[in-house]
């Protein structure tokens, strides 16, 4: 797959299959989209382009808004990839381009400058300036500047559409098996093993601790989790068995950041600075104070066992 960082960088090579949106974490409604967009693009025998804006428009919009994001722009480039896309144009979004009104959008940028012929659209899909723009006049667009046009309907979790808003506020919330439902996947987060304080080696139970996070990464409520972790630098065993706790430690002095540090079940983590991605597969408990080192050691115990429970029902 090509990653293009303006639209301007992109040279049309035969008929092009278009879709839009920003696409974070690639969940089961994205991952529709694509897979039609590369199946017409085989029927078209052409290429299947994203457009996607960078940085996040409601950054530019509302720059007093926190976004927490399911995948990082890296992350969604490779799961894209995966899916089967042949280019990803990531283009400036700015107050200048903001401006773009729905019927310059379309002309200068996706006929004029991806040589768009089929344009694939989600349910709700909106855009241009002040998202004036919507499926209808997308209609009305194809007839004057000759491309096919198809939407693609809600993909629903129970009666819920899948949104990215959805998922989001369930791994904030901690229901992360929930989230894994909407995102067909775990959540993850990839940093690296950094030194800790020694805290679980004291226990009895050595952890691998988690630093490097990117700050815009969504990590869950505080609390214990039930994981899997990759080792990222080599090969060997992947979906290490693991339970995490992510919070601030009150039972020692409380942590000025949060801390993420895992457990792993079956083998020692070893080497500081190796890079790693820790996948959230249940939530055990909430994070809590214990009033002594006996205490807190004998819920480890606990939260071990569960997680061992909780991950081989995942099998």
């Amino acid at each position: 797959m090509h990653i293009y960082r303006q639209l301007s960088d992109f040279v049309p090579q035969g008929p092009t299959v278009v879709t839009l949106g920003t696409f974070d974490g690639v969940h089961r409604g994205h991952q529709a989209l694509v897979n039609r967009a590369v199946a017409a693009a085989r029927e078209f025998g052409g290429t299947v382009v994203l457009l996607t804006l960078e940085p996040h428009p409601r950054k530019l919009i509302h720059p007093e808004f926190v976004l927490a994001r399911l995948t990082l722009p890296e992350e969604r480039a490779e799961l894209l990839e995966a899916a089967g896309l042949d280019a990803l144009v990531e283009h400036p979004f700015t107050a200048e381009f903001a401006q773009t009104s729905s019927l310059e959008f379309v002309r200068r940028d996706l006929v004029g400058h991806l040589g768009m012929k089929h344009l694939i659209v989600g349910h709700d899909h909106r855009f241009g300036r002040n998202r004036e723009g919507d499926y209808a006049q997308l209609h009305e667009f194809a007839q004057v500047f000759d491309f096919s046009l198809e939407q693609v309907g809600a993909v629903t979790s129970g009666e819920v559409a899948l949104s990215s808003t959805k998922i989001r506020a369930a791994v904030a919330e901690g229901r992360v098996r929930e989230a894994a439902e909407g995102l067909g996947r775990p959540h993850f987060v990839r940093g690296e093993v950094v030194a800790g304080r020694g805290i679980g080696r004291g226990l009895g139970y050595r952890t691998a601790n988690v630093g490097g996070i990117h700050p815009d990464k969504a990590m869950p409520r505080f609390g214990v989790y039930a994981v899997e972790l990759d080792f990222l630098d080599a090969e060997g065993p992947r979906g290490l068995a693991g339970v995490a706790n992510y919070g601030v430690r009150p039972s020692f002095g409380t942590d000025s950041e949060p801390v993420l540090e895992v457990h792993l079940l079956d083998v020692e983590a070893q080497g500081y600075g190796r890079p790693v991605e820790v996948r959230f597969m249940d939530f055990i408990r909430a994070e809590q104070t214990f009033e002594t080192p006996e205490a807190l050691k004998a819920q480890i115990g606990r939260d071990v066992v569960q997680a061992r429970e909780m991950l081989a029902s995942r099998c």
